[in-house]
């Protein structure tokens, strides 16, 4: 689809509407949750311990609820990841979005960063696995072997970062996690994306999802003043 031709409800289908600051409130997922379904957004994006509110709260609506899993480092136990993944679902995801291990992919340790995702993969027994690289932080070469293992391993989407590192996503890294996933694997764009400018130029590089929390002032054509 051209991005120039979006109308909001358009936009509104792509978007995670995303809240994981450390410092939510249960007032601020339930303004989340009343947004969402206002806006008709795809999701909410929020930290497992907030899933059981949103869960409750979005229930019987065609808003799902996305957790996010290792977030926002990555850097704990495979098997870590996998509990808080099947814990999350247990209490009403029905996505998830975890965290590689930068670091092992960076010591080149790919036997490991393979093992990590699928262990996540395995405890989402069929529920969409997001996979975030972090891009900001990644060579060329680390994203392309990143976006491989997910390939093959079959997760839902590649996703460019947690919007907590020094950078977010780029219309360039979305159209080389695209070339490397094919058209079978989703691309999410997540980090800086907070106008519908921003927003076309990923689309157009061949995001399939956003995450972001100006997902209001993109359907509305204005500009977000959060970073995430």
């Amino acid at each position: 689809m051209d991005a120039a031709t979006l109308s909001a409800d358009k936009y509104a289908a792509y978007i995670d509407h995303t809240l994981l600051a450390p410092d939510t409130t249960c007032e601020q997922v339930k303004r989340l949750c009343e947004e969402a379904l206002e806006f008709k957004f795809h999701s909410v994006c929020v930290n497992s311990s907030r899933v059981p509110l949103a869960s409750r709260l979005l229930r019987h609506s065609p808003v799902v609820v996305c957790a996010v899993v290792g977030f926002p480092l990555g850097a704990m136990l495979s098997d870590v990841k996998a509990i808080e993944a099947s814990h999350a679902i247990a209490a009403g995801a029905e996505e998830i979005d975890m965290v590689l291990n930068v670091g092992w992919l960076k010591d080149g340790d790919l036997s490991s960063v393979r093992d990590d995702i699928a262990q996540v993969l395995e405890a989402c027994g069929g529920i969409p696995l997001k996979v975030i690289l972090e891009t900001a932080l990644l060579t060329k070469a680390e994203k392309v072997a990143a976006c491989e293992i997910c390939r093959d391993l079959g997760v839902a989407f590649v996703k460019t970062s947690t919007g907590f590192s020094k950078g977010g996503a780029t219309s360039e890294d979305v159209k080389l996690m695209r070339s490397v996933v094919g058209e079978k694997i989703g691309v999410k764009a997540s980090g800086g994306v907070r106008d519908q400018k921003t927003a076309d130029s990923m689309i157009s590089a061949g995001a399939t999802r956003l995450g972001t929390s100006s997902g209001i002032a993109i359907v509305q054509g204005s500009v977000g003043q959060t970073t995430y």
